[in-house]
């Protein structure tokens, strides 16, 4: 982590800050096309670490919307059953209609813009509804997180207000 630490305050992000070896990155940055950015940062990760990476992006803003929209946590699902699955780009009506709400039971999904919303009753290890489903069906990169992770997250976004 501490290599990526450094390539992000290279790229002349501020501020740069991970949450455990996740590879959850907070920082500022001067500049705010986020496509853009996420195209410098893939190449720069690729350089460093000579893999490719898609890089998913997400605002302090973005972070409280996806918290604040969760509609498991309104059923009163336990937090530790919950994930997020974040969408490089929303999908396609035509690629969301092909999603098999009983793929997985008792597992539960719903997507909601740029990202699906997970509850995994009994843990997500052996669900159907896994990262490469979703990107196969969609056609879009993902990339999933418990719970836990994401509030951690937006509180050391929170943070460097």
């Amino acid at each position: 982590m501490p290599v990526l630490r450094s390539m992000f305050a290279d790229l002349g992000h501020q501020d740069v800050a991970s949450y455990v070896q996740s590879g959850n990155i907070v920082f500022g940055s001067p500049r705010s096309a986020p496509n853009k950015l996420a195209s410098d940062i893939e190449r720069a990760i690729s350089k460093t670490f000579g893999m490719t990476v898609s890089v998913l992006l997400r605002t302090r803003d973005d972070l409280e919307g996806v918290i604040a929209r969760n509609p498991f946590i309104t059923k009163g699902a336990e937090f530790a059953s919950l994930h997020v699955m974040f969408l490089a780009k929303p999908p396609a009506p035509t690629a969301i209609e092909k999603l098999d709400p009983d793929r997985s039971p008792p597992d539960d999904f719903e997507l909601k813009g740029r990202e699906i919303y997970l509850r995994y009753p009994n843990g997500s290890g052996r669900s159907k509804l896994t990262i490469d489903y979703f990107e196969r069906i969609l056609g879009t990169p993902a990339t999933a997180r418990n719970w836990n992770t994401i509030t951690k997250v937006l509180k050391l976004m929170q943070e460097r207000r």
